[in-house]
């Protein structure tokens, strides 16, 4: 069961934008992040919620979406993600090292039990959106992890050392992630 939840936890970037996340759903997933584990306990982490449809339209200006899809600028209007959880860093209480990663990590597989998808996004126009939601200064944006009803198939591919690893989608659309073998990455 734990297995089948990591496969399906793909990067998801199209979704079923219709489909609303309610905001009981999205604090629910944040309190997995909220309980995992931080480095010496400082939880640094903060987090801005959005299920609604007008803050979300603040929000998707000022991502960037799947940088090996070079003829892709995101997803279209309709297949646009349906809830945000935007992570941040108190900078009054110090640097989150890896936190953020390991709450995002919760906050997916989490999304994945409840028939959702995710993406994380680091490539950010931060200050822009900073302004656009009016984020103090104490705090730096970390990641956006984008939610909704997952809209395509995500289909890994085992890869052999030394074959390319970008992502691409087929005529079919349908998302291919190449994967290195289990032996490739294990070492003696």
């Amino acid at each position: 069961m734990f297995y089948d939840l990591i496969v399906s936890n793909r990067s998801y970037r199209r979704f079923y934008e219709e489909h609303s996340i309610s905001e009981e759903r999205l604090r629910e997933l944040v309190d997995y992040g909220r309980l995992s584990p931080s480095g010496a306990n400082k939880q640094p982490l903060k987090y801005i919620i959005s299920g609604d449809k007008e803050k979300n339209q603040l929000i998707f200006p000022h991502l960037l979406w799947a940088g090996y899809l070079k003829d892709w600028a995101g997803p279209e209007e309709g297949e646009r993600p349906s809830g945000y959880i935007i992570i941040l860093q108190d900078k009054n209480i110090g640097p989150s090292g890896v936190d953020h990663g390991i709450a995002a990590q919760s906050i997916l597989l989490g999304a994945r039990s409840m028939d959702l998808g995710g993406c994380l996004i680091q490539s950010i126009h931060r200050e822009e959106l900073k302004a656009a939601l009016e984020i103090s200064d104490q705090y730096e944006i970390l990641l956006v992890v984008a939610l909704g009803k997952p809209k395509e198939i995500v289909i890994i591919d085992e890869i052999e050392n030394g074959d390319d690893i970008k992502y691409w989608r087929d005529k079919n659309q349908e998302h291919h992630v190449p994967k290195r073998k289990l032996q490739d990455v294990i070492l003696k």
